[in-house]
């Protein structure tokens, strides 16, 4: 299968918890290509304290890769970021310092894996006030839905979608989350999936997991979540 849209991955060299150096992101970038992947989406991490990330960095940093790279050799390549869900990020939305998806039309953000933000659907609204869908990254690691999906319910009707971090079904992230994600894809929650990989080494465990993905939900439901959805969130034309 070709056509799938990678809408979270950390493959810009030495900005976050990703690859480390240009060797390690033309391995994964190659080998994303080589699972299906027709573009791939750079997502690092703009997270207080931990990634202090800003947009004029990142953009100067996916656009000396992309000048360095063979782009035949790799999916196409674009930019956003994985926007930590608290007061600086409203600062950048604020002064329209955050990295949405190419269309500009949705964004991806993530919480606190321990606890569920609070007032969450009234900033949410105010994200949505600014243009943007909400993209909620891996719901499935969120220690609040490792059990019931009820507290995703209210932003789910709000307009958020959700994206599948596919190497959860793997158990990459403990046996709490690997569940959450299998119970979740039996509800029908998940919107899309992504690979959210950050080293060559992720790739092994990426293939099994599209595999895993396609054993629990079917082929055509796999391709969706990897590829018609995925790209139209991308591309600015999904509706929830």
């Amino acid at each position: 299968m070709s056509g799938y849209v990678d809408l979270h991955s950390h493959y810009l060299p030495g900005v976050d918890d990703g690859v480390r150096t240009l060797d390690e992101s033309l391995r994964l970038l190659t080998g994303l290509k080589a699972l299906g992947f027709d573009e791939v989406v750079a997502t690092p991490h703009i997270r207080t304290a931990m990634f202090e990330n800003r947009k004029p960095g990142l953009v100067k940093a996916f656009e000396e890769l992309v000048s360095i790279v063979d782009l035949s050799t790799v999916p196409k390549l674009s930019l956003g970021a994985e926007h930590y869900f608290d007061d600086v990020f409203f600062g950048l939305l604020e002064k329209d310092q955050v990295l949405p998806y190419r269309a500009n039309k949705s964004i991806l953000i993530e919480f606190r894996y321990e606890a569920w933000p609070m007032n969450l659907e009234q900033r949410i609204f105010k994200v949505e006030l600014a243009g943007y869908m909400p993209v909620i990254a891996h719901p499935e690691r969120y220690h609040a839905l490792f059990s019931r999906t009820d507290s995703l319910d209210s932003l789910l009707d709000a307009g958020c979608v959700t994206l599948l971090d596919t190497m959860s079904l793997m158990g990459k992230y403990g046996e709490q989350p690997r569940r959450a994600a299998e119970r979740m894809l039996e509800e029908g929650a998940y919107d899309a999936a992504c690979s959210d990989a950050h080293r060559p080494d992720d790739l092994d465990v990426m293939a099994r997991a599209i595999e895993r993905l396609k054993k629990l939900v079917g082929k055509e439901e796999a391709d969706a979540l990897l590829g018609t959805r995925a790209r139209q969130i991308l591309e600015g034309t999904y509706a929830p």
